[in-house]
């Protein structure tokens, strides 16, 4: 057998799976293969489960840790994932024969076979290979993204990484940020493992602006406040922003409006609050708390942030939602995507990326909530590829995001994930999630994804990057401990003779004195 070689495939072997016999004990789970075959040459296969077995060891050699006990048998089975031919990947019209020797596959055959070279988003290496895995940048902003972790898993930096690359290429930039957890792009990254991934530490301050729709007091590290247009507000506008669905209370609202336009050409929320309180209706004085609550924020405004501002070539835009309560965070992400919708439809603005930081909040699944921007969203996950509106949705929770917007996602960069209804949502509406991703995604380390593309042949798991920027989504330490050594010798624990064994398995406890109910209620009557 060539020194190379790794193993021998054995008994029944499938056009999409084989079994083969491992002869190099280096040999893991996920490691890529490739068979010489008979009619389209090197064909790659991935192992995707490995078992061990020694039939000689019993219970009692077992106990006794007997190291004469005869070899251990492991078998491996690995999928078939096929060859290119005329850059068309094909899978073998014939199985591979027992016998065939197995061996591992080269970097050269792995990425192109499954894809890897024809992108220019550098998200980071391949699993166990040295090879950098490059997303096609028009497939990631035209047919959408998403990002999808448990808390702590690496979901904020992963997005960190894609924000990075997309403005490395020139992509504008619109995020909506909850929690402020992205305006450290600006600060290049103090630490990293920036040699192994061949990357250098880069901030983007000149390329990024922060806009709060708060205080500037409440949100200093703003560069900018955000504010929508308070002028000339039809009845419709008006009532999405409020969250007006009675009838009653829009009546209140266009009667107002339509007096206000017999009148005036130019009018602003105060005129409309005016004509609102001066109305016959008892449904005024619900529908004149709103407006009022909404014009103290000053969201609404004579001089509105233009769409323009907020998207340029090359460029970013933060709205750091950080200081703003649930439900105004959805009015302004219900107006402001609105705007962009139809601002693309005209070319009034560049092709962009739209990234939904906490997307379950915005666009929730129906029988978790409702919210006004959950509309837009949809339209945007639907329509938006034709006009060249990209998005971007990252979340915690899965299946607490709309289905019809997680479907539209072509490229699913998943993190790990043990919620059983989360890994439902994941299985139900993306494609390309077998069981065996499924098991994978539940073993994920902090930082490693499983990346499902159009542009990549299958599945992948993918070591993230390091950021360039400075990452700002990271846990706050409640206390301080000293770090513990990863290099502590390892004990070995000491043999148990099978008769300790039966001892400790057998050992019966014994009995607790409790004293009797009457000692415990009244005492012993001991002086």
């Amino acid at each position: 057998m060539p020194i190379d070689s790794i193993g021998t495939i054995f008994g029944e072997t499938g056009f999409t799976d084989f079994r083969f016999v491992v002869s190099d004990p280096s040999t893991k789970q996920s490691d890529y293969l490739k068979i010489w075959h008979e009619t389209d040459g090197w064909t790659l296969a991935q192992v995707i489960s490995i078992t061990r077995s020694n039939e000689d060891i019993t219970i009692d050699s077992a106990l006794d840790r007997r190291d004469d006990a005869g070899v251990d048998r492991v078998i491996a089975k690995a999928m078939v994932i096929g060859s290119r031919q005329n850059r068309v990947l094909r899978t073998p019209k014939t199985p591979f024969s027992p016998g065939d020797r197995v061996f591992r596959a080269d970097p050269e055959l792995v990425a192109s076979t499954l894809g890897l070279t024809r992108g220019n988003v550098y998200i980071g290496l391949l699993e166990g290979q040295r090879i950098p895995v490059r997303l096609d940048a028009n497939t990631l902003v035209q047919k959408h993204c998403s990002i999808l972790a448990r808390t702590g898993s690496g979901k904020s930096y992963t997005a960190g990484v894609i924000m990075e690359e997309l403005l490395d290429q020139g992509i504008p930039l619109l995020i909506i940020d909850p929690h402020g957890e992205y305006t450290t792009l600006r600060e290049p990254a103090v630490e990293g493992d920036f040699e192994y991934f061949d990357v250098s530490p880069s901030g983007y301050a000149d390329r990024l602006t922060v806009y709060t729709p708060a205080d500037r007091v409440l949100n200093p590290g703003a560069d900018q406040v955000f504010r929508l247009n308070g002028v000339n507000l039809r009845a419709g506008d008006l009532s999405r922003i409020l969250g007006i669905q009675s009838s009653t209370q829009m009546g209140v609202i266009y009667e107002a409006i339509q007096k206000i336009r017999a009148e005036k050409d130019r009018y602003t929320v105060d005129d409309i609050i005016f004509e609102v309180g001066n109305s016959n209706s008892n449904a005024k004085w619900g529908v004149l708390s709103t407006l009022e609550t909404i014009r103290d924020t000053e969201i609404l405004s004579e001089t509105p942030t233009s769409i323009q501002e907020l998207v340029q070539p090359g460029k970013g835009s933060i709205i750091d939602m950080k200081g703003v309560v649930p439900d105004m965070q959805a009015m302004i992400v219900a107006r402001l995507c609105e705007e962009l919708f139809e601002a693309r439809k005209i070319n009034l603005i560049p092709p962009m990326m739209l990234v939904i930081e906490e997307a379950h909040n915005y666009c929730p699944e129906k029988g978790f909530s409702k919210t006004v921007s959950t509309d837009i969203l949809r339209t945007i996950a639907s329509e938006g590829r034709k006009f060249g509106l990209g998005m971007t949705v990252i979340s915690q929770r899965p299946a607490r995001i709309d289905k019809n917007v997680l479907s539209q996602c072509n490229t699913q960069i998943i993190l790990k994930v043990t919620n059983p209804n989360d890994l439902q949502a994941i299985r139900k509406g993306l494609e390309g999630i077998s069981v065996e991703a499924e098991d994978e995604i539940k073993r994920l380390p902090p930082g490693v994804a499983l990346v499902v593309s159009g542009d990549i042949e299958r599945p992948i798991v993918v070591e993230i990057r390091a950021r360039k920027s400075r990452h700002g989504g990271g846990s706050v330490s409640v206390i301080e401990h000293e770090p513990r050594s990863v290099h502590e010798p390892f004990v070995k624990p000491e043999k148990m003779k099978k008769q300790e064994i039966f001892e400790v398995d057998h050992k019966i406890p014994e009995k607790k004195k409790t004293g009797s109910l009457f000692a415990k209620v009244f005492g012993s009557g001991k002086l």
